[in-house]
């Protein structure tokens, strides 16, 4: 398989501390990339400085880091320093994250989230590329930024797309889009928004277990976690799954967790989660490829009987 092949960190059994000799190993596993990500863990940027130096072979991404918990200098900072240490393997992933993320737990704003993913990214490509901006974009002002020391490769810039407007955005200004908790069949949905030629990325949480029903049991509660979120719910509606969806949103409104919780059906947790043993999870990741995706990135979900290390090595293409 010569396509991107790409596995989270840090893994979600271990601490960043304690991940190096298994992040050393993804190169000679096949592994192509890692990618950060940035809730309420670790944050987005360091743990991809440290797989500079552990891995130096592997392409570095941040899916995603959030355009309003950081003020546009600092972001394009952080950014540059990345693309410093890893010249031309170093992706930066920006998207407009959720009302929890900013709002809740970093005291921002969340307002207008397609005008600041749009608006930040027009100011990176100027910032990364070394010029002074000054500039009043819709949703912030910049008066005479310049980065003492840009990057000599600019990195690429993706976007965190669920929907048309920012998926077409992606494929228009940006250099990818991410994604997520999309079935192989959602691929081409996305695909069609954002023509052949845009890198398309999707973290695809995998578990290697065979017990079929422990599993759904672990993904009803992750799914009920971000398929509740607004645009999460938004973007399935416009997969076509909101009638299918509707009893979880109507018990989760209602303060029914466990409800919502038994309101998911199995085939929509079997469609958005792979699980199987190692051969069938590697046999559905090609799925995802076939219809259209660039870059898998796995998660490895702890829970199964396959511990996460092994898990990570029986996920290899070249396994």
């Amino acid at each position: 398989m010569t396509q991107n092949w790409g596995m989270t960190i840090p893994f979600q059994d271990r601490s960043l501390a304690r991940s190096r000799e298994l992040v050393e190993q993804l190169p000679e596993l096949g592994y192509t990339d890692v990618w950060s990500a940035e809730v309420s863990g670790v944050d987005g940027f360091v743990p991809l400085a440290l797989a500079a130096q552990w891995a130096p072979g592997l392409r570095l991404g941040s899916a995603i880091v959030p355009v309003s918990t950081r003020g546009p200098g600092l972001l394009a900072m952080s950014a540059a320093t990345l693309a410093d240490l890893a010249p031309g393997r170093f992706t930066l992933g920006i998207g407009s994250s959720s009302p929890a993320i900013v709002e809740r737990w970093n005291a921002g704003t969340f307002t207008r989230p397609y005008a600041r993913t749009r608006d930040t990214l027009r100011f990176l490509r100027r910032a990364l590329a070394g010029e002074k901006v000054s500039e009043k974009y819709e949703t912030f002002e910049v008066d005479g930024f310049r980065l003492e020391r840009a990057p000599e490769v600019p990195p690429k810039i993706v976007l965190a797309a669920l929907r048309p407007r920012m998926l077409r955005l992606a494929a228009e200004e940006a250099d990818g889009a991410i994604t997520n908790w999309l079935s192989p069949d959602d691929v081409r949905t996305v695909r069609a928004e954002i023509g052949p030629d845009t890198e398309l990325i999707a973290r695809l949480f995998v578990c290697v277990s065979e017990d079929a029903e422990r599993v759904r049991a672990l993904a009803r509660r992750m799914l009920a976690a971000y398929l509740t979120v607004p645009v999460y719910a938004a973007f399935h509606d416009w997969l076509g799954r909101g009638e299918v969806l509707r009893p979880m949103h109507e018990a989760w409104a209602a303060g029914d967790r466990q409800a919502a919780l038994r309101a998911i059906p199995d085939e929509v947790v079997d469609a958005l989660v792979v699980h199987g043993d190692a051969a069938a999870c590697r046999a559905r990741i090609a799925e995802y490829v076939a219809n259209g995706l660039d870059t898998p990135v796995l998660a490895p979900v702890a829970g199964g009987e396959v511990p996460i290390a092994e898990a990570v090595r029986a996920l290899a293409p070249g396994a």
